[in-house]
């Protein structure tokens, strides 16, 4: 809830009457395991105290207005001024808009980065933002309200037209990242891309495909006559810019349309699910002429990673520069550079060198050239941020040697290489909690004998998906990335540079708590994030 100060916060909410020293205790337990919860949240949620009398006392003791939200507070249409998907990021409902200022209810006012984004977020559509909080539940709560009305169902017996915007919006309202409008032989299949997986939404009639493809063609800038692949983009939705590829295969023309959110808040490197070490971070981050690499394959969530590090990294002294293809998120204050048909990462990054930065984004590590001058750029008093595709955090080495930069370049600039995976996240509406089996018991024993690692299981509970309305049955809502870290130390450079294997660099890797992904994974299904199934079905561990 909207407080850090917890264990003062619990102190005078007991002074003042409102819950008893018992409440607090057993607030405080629930708070042990689950870390993330504030303790207003807490009592609201375990129904510890009245919650209006509650969050009106919260309100008095942290200087905050306080609002407890119901539909009928919602005097706006909230998708024309927040896509929904922001406002759960965020924990943000704007409700009401009244001469100039539009008010917003809070989970979190305490979160600079979420409330500030709003605020922006507003201010360039003109309105002034006047705060409010709530509690977590109660934003949750509302934003399910909103957005069981607003999700259509797609019409299979209209226009062309109409069907096409149906697809998409409800697409926008389901929260897909992707949209596959697949010709079959007597249909015409729609797939949402949800969290990761594709889900069948609807099949079209035959003799709508036409019509379809030719809508698409048009809004998108493609040209109606050509059946080769074609590139387009959708701007015509306020929200939202969409990228539409389009390609043949045996029955017509098949499109796939990525949506990008013009408004998404860059998520912090601790909500994606990277462990919030002090150590860990200062080690892998603070530094300074290097390069840090996140590997992991297509689709996996990198180029979030990067602007969750970027965001962390952030500082009104820094100059910060990215090159990006495309730019996905517009972050105010940074100097971002889309690549295009007549440049290159190499040239932008040789171009941007003389710019004066102090950190320097590039989307991707493709090809020797932007390899050897990322590692130049590392080399001159720069820290590099960057991506490349491989399996792991120490297939890295191996990956930039077969780009051709030599392992003298590697080992005196490579100070941090980072793999993830994105798992599922259950769905914290419909997760029942279950008794682990004594089969998962063993698999997690397999794993902590393999690693030298020690899991500490209070209680041997893990939860399931079940499926509701909220995750559109699917048991899981959001994703989270597991994540492994190698830092290169001073004896992992040494190997390096004598050309040493993988397996030696591994070795020495495990040496100095070195942890593979599946570790981080079992930590988050024994958390309550995720399932071991889920985690296998990425990590093949069973």
């Amino acid at each position: 809830m909207a407080t850090n100060q917890r264990q003062p916060l619990g102190i005078e909410l007991v002074r003042r009457g409102i819950v008893k020293q018992e409440d607090i205790k057993e607030a405080l337990a629930y708070q042990s395991i689950h870390t993330k919860e504030k303790l207003g949240d807490i009592l609201y949620d375990l129904k510890l105290a009245n919650p209006i009398i509650l969050l009106k006392a919260m309100g008095e003791i942290l200087g905050e207005k306080t609002l407890f939200l119901t539909d009928a507070d919602i005097k706006i249409d909230v998708s024309k001024y927040i896509s929904i998907d922001t406002a759960r990021e965020a924990g943000a409902i704007p409700f009401e808009v009244e001469n100039g200022t539009i008010k917003v209810c809070f989970s979190d006012v305490t979160e600079k980065r979420h409330v500030e984004n709003i605020r922006l977020l507003m201010l360039n559509k003109g309105l002034v933002m006047d705060r409010y909080m709530t509690f977590k539940s109660n934003i949750n709560e509302i934003l399910e309200n909103i957005t069981s009305v607003s999700t259509e169902k797609i019409d299979t017996d209209a226009s062309g037209t109409s069907i096409v915007d149906n697809i998409i919006r409800t697409g926008m309202a389901k929260r897909a990242s992707d949209i596959h409008i697949e010709p079959l032989e007597k249909a015409v299949r729609v797939r949402y891309r949800i969290d990761g997986k594709l889900f069948t939404i609807a099949e079209i009639d035959k003799e709508k495909q036409s019509q379809i493809i030719g809508r698409l063609k048009a809004i998108s800038n493609m040209h109606q006559e050509k059946q080769e692949p074609q590139d387009g983009r959708i701007i015509m939705y306020p929200d939202y810019n969409i990228r539409v590829s389009s390609q043949r295969n045996i029955h017509g023309e098949k499109f796939v349309l990525r949506l990008l959110k013009k408004d998404m808040a860059v998520k912090s490197i601790f909500d994606l699910g990277y462990p919030n070490d002090e150590n860990l971070l200062r080690n892998a981050f603070d530094k300074r002429n290097s390069i840090t690499i996140i590997a992991a394959p297509t689709g996996e969530g990198k180029t979030t990673t990067l602007y969750s590090v970027i965001d962390y990294l952030d500082k009104p002294e820094i100059n910060i520069t990215t090159i990006e293809d495309p730019v996905e998120i517009r972050i105010p204050g940074l100097n971002q550079i889309e690549i295009d048909a007549k440049t290159t990462f190499a040239v932008s990054l040789r171009t941007i060198l003389r710019q004066d930065p102090d950190i320097i984004l590039v989307g991707e590590i493709r090809d020797n050239e932007t390899a050897e001058i990322a590692m130049q750029a590392g080399q001159t008093g720069h820290y590099v941020l960057s991506t490349v595709h491989t399996i792991n955090a120490i297939e890295v080495v191996e990956r930039l040697r077969k780009m051709g930069v030599s392992n003298y370049d590697i080992s005196s600039t490579l100070a941090t290489s980072i793999s993830q995976r994105l798992v599922r996240k259950l769905c914290p509406k419909c997760k029942r909690e279950r008794q682990f089996t004594e089969e998962e018991l063993a698999i997690i024993k397999k794993i902590e004998e393999r690693y030298n690692v020690e899991f500490k299981i209070e209680k041997p509970v893990t939860y399931d998906s079940v499926g509701c309305e909220y995750c559109n049955n699917s048991g899981f809502f959001d994703r989270i990335a597991v994540f492994e870290t190698l830092l290169v130390t001073d004896e992992i450079k040494e190997l390096i540079s004598k050309d040493a294997s993988t397996l030696e660099i591994r070795n020495q890797a495990y040496k100095q708590g070195y942890r593979p992904l599946v570790v981080d994974g079992i930590k988050k299904v024994i958390n309550g994030l995720t399932t071991l199934e889920e985690l296998n079905s990425k990590l093949l561990f069973y």
